[in-house]
């Protein structure tokens, strides 16, 4: 028997060092490097290569918390986020498919087209991040809701150096 299902897993990692502190801009962490090494390698390769989006998320300063700036309303991030879901019903709709998650890699190769800068960018970012074949349609596929996020039917270097940025641990 078999049980389709679709969910997104939603996690919180871990601190980025057994003290908690490595890249804190107030408090300097006191591990040593094997230690650092040690304690990220918790989460094997192969299964930290299955999540897509992997963000750091820095401590809040006070200030920020009682600043008055305006920032994107709830109200208008979920405008944003209703269009880019309509774009992208739209685009998949044929296929019986409702987001660029559920994807499969002919329907990646077919919407999700990078020009010439776009290949190199992606081609750089495997050589010098390491990043497995598997991260290949992943990576396509945040720059592509990236795009539809935009507004924009291309996806463009930047969409594409956003999506490996958010892939990859190295915005930390």
């Amino acid at each position: 028997m078999v049980f389709p299902a679709s969910f997104v897993c939603v996690e919180c990692n871990q601190n980025s060092c057994p003290c908690g502190y490595l890249g804190d801009e107030t408090k300097p962490c006191t591990c040593r490097p094997f230690e650092i090494e040690r304690y990220q390698r918790k989460i094997s390769g192969p299964l930290s290569d299955r999540i897509d989006l992997q963000i750091h998320v820095p401590r809040v300063k006070y200030e920020d918390l009682k600043s008055e700036e305006a920032e994107e309303t709830s109200a208008q991030i979920r405008s944003r986020v209703c269009a880019a879901r309509n774009i992208q019903l739209k685009r998949l709709k044929r296929y019986g498919i409702f987001c660029n998650a559920a994807m499969n890699h002919r329907q990646v190769e077919r919407f999700c087209k990078l020009d010439a800068a776009g290949n190199a960018l992606m081609e750089n970012a495997f050589c010098k991040l390491g990043l497995s074949a598997r991260s290949y349609d992943r990576i396509l596929k945040v720059a592509r809701t990236i795009a539809d996020l935009e507004a924009s039917d291309v996806i463009l270097p930047s969409h594409i150096a956003e999506a490996v940025q958010l892939r990859t641990q190295e915005n930390r």
